[in-house]
């Protein structure tokens, strides 16, 4: 009786914080701001938002602070779910925090092979300074590899990355390092989604990751073929791991001689043909809307509290994603029609 009143708790609250997201109206009234500072006071006067950046001063808000807030209400959305769904605080909280240290963790070896000498800013990783076991204020001050993998003393990224140091002056080889880092992360979810869910939580589960695991590598097939020139056995080398997509359709990617090839074997399955499907899609968002695409269909009519809450932190995700865009676009002055073909959630996907 516990458990299945807990479990209409959660589907009932992450639903009822779903229905607070950024309407059309809103993505409207934000693509018209012209600062960082405007784009945050439309988001405290007029969204769910408003607590996050309560006390904000508009007019000296960076894009940094206004991330780190943003991430900041997430990690506390996710915990108020997690107080009625134990078994996903206990698997996955460490998904989320292992991600966003990875990107930190990445963020600081281009610093090291661009030579920066300077402490970096790290604002938009504070909301973690009480979960994380990194010191973030070390890591801003790293200089060299050799610092960076002393810092990560006690983690499980500093073995992982030791095969990575430099040689003879070289730049570190960041394509290497990257996957070693999201491979293992993504490895950790899909036995942890094995061996503690089952029936129609880990199917689904399942559809979520693999979906995003699969799409993710076919863009970077793609990428490492057209931009980097790279040979099969360089390309099996840097992808993650392989998700529903058989042996054999990887294989045809892999061994695709042109952009074309590989499109057409993954059209022949079918989170291609979904894929494909998908609207004004640019290569790099294919992963990202498709994840959108699924998780908005979850987040309305699964039964399971689990697949409903992560589907939940997916959908905060990209709509966060989708503020820093509009906010980027400002930046770099681009026009409100040009900034919104870059926006992921569904949502903010309308006719001008």
């Amino acid at each position: 009786m516990l458990n299945s009143l807990s479990s209409n708790v959660v589907l009932a609250k992450a639903r009822t914080m779903y229905g607070r997201r950024l309407k059309q109206a809103d993505y409207n009234d934000l693509l018209k701001c012209r600062t960082v500072g405007e784009v945050a006071g439309y988001l405290k006067s007029h969204t769910a938002y408003s607590q996050a950046l309560a006390g904000v001063m508009e007019n000296q808000i960076h894009r940094g602070e206004l991330e780190a807030r943003l991430k900041q209400k997430l990690v506390g959305d996710y915990a108020s779910l997690c107080k009625y769904e134990v078994e996903v605080d206990r698997h996955f909280s460490r998904f989320f925090i292992q991600h966003e240290e990875i990107e930190f963790v990445l963020h600081t070896i281009l610093s090291v092979n661009a030579g920066v000498r300077k402490e970096r800013s790290y604002p938009q990783f504070s909301y973690l300074s009480h979960e994380s076991r990194l010191d973030f204020k070390v890591l801003s001050r790293v200089r060299t590899y050799a610092e960076l993998l002393r810092a990560l003393e006690g983690t499980p990224y500093r073995k992982l990355l030791e095969p990575f140091s430099p040689k003879d002056g070289k730049l570190v080889d960041y394509a290497g390092a990257e996957h070693a880092l999201y491979f293992n992360l993504y490895s950790g979810i899909l036995d942890i989604i094995r061996s503690h869910f089952f029936g129609g939580t880990r199917k689904q589960l399942f559809t979520i990751f693999n979906a995003y695991m699969d799409l993710h590598n076919y863009v970077r097939i793609i990428r490492l073929k057209t931009n980097y020139g790279c040979g099969p056995q360089t390309i099996r080398k840097l992808l993650l791991p392989s998700g529903a997509l058989s042996r054999k359709t990887m294989e045809e990617m892999v061994s695709a001689d042109s952009e074309q090839g590989v499109q057409a074997a993954l059209e022949r399955t079918d989170i291609g043909r979904k894929a494909f499907k998908l609207e004004g899609s640019y290569l790099s968002e294919i992963p990202m809307r498709m994840n959108y695409e699924i998780c908005c269909h979850y987040i309305d009519f699964s039964t399971h509290p689990t697949v409903v809450l992560i589907s939940y932190i997916f959908l905060c995700e990209a709509e966060m994603k989708d503020i820093i865009t509009i906010v980027e676009g400002i930046r770099y002055q681009l026009s409100p029609g040009e900034i919104r073909k870059l926006l992921i959630s569904a949502g903010a996907q309308i006719q001008e």
